[in-house]
């Protein structure tokens, strides 16, 4: 829950990096409670909660694909369909790099 709160802290702070771990539990965090309030029912509610988190969900996108030596602009090729969408997910798995243009590696920098 800590890397959920954290990516409100960072709401629209496109700069920076952001680790594997924190990413990938935003996101599920951010799918559990959508899935909650899906079964639920309440489609009011959950489109409010999808629209406060789409600007949160791009900007740690952005600094996951920092993180891996990427513009975060490389997020538009999920437009290209399917293809698009498996080419991003393995940009958003794939490990970080040492020290690149957008900072230090995060992992390094906590393991420190």
């Amino acid at each position: 829950m800590d890397y959920f709160i954290g990516a409100f802290k960072k709401y629209a702070d496109f700069s920076g990096r952001a680790r594997r771990e924190e990413y990938w539990m935003f996101m599920l965090v951010y799918f559990v409670i959508s899935l909650v309030l899906g079964l639920i029912g309440i489609e009011l509610i959950s489109l409010l909660f999808s629209l406060v988190l789409l600007i949160p969900s791009i900007s740690i996108a952005t600094r996951r694909l920092h993180d891996t030596g990427r513009s975060g602009w490389w997020q538009l090729i999920v437009l290209i369909p399917l293809i698009g969408l498996i080419v991003l997910i393995v940009f958003l798995v794939q490990a970080g790099h040492d020290e690149n243009a957008y900072g230090v590696n995060p992992k390094a920098a906590s393991a420190a």
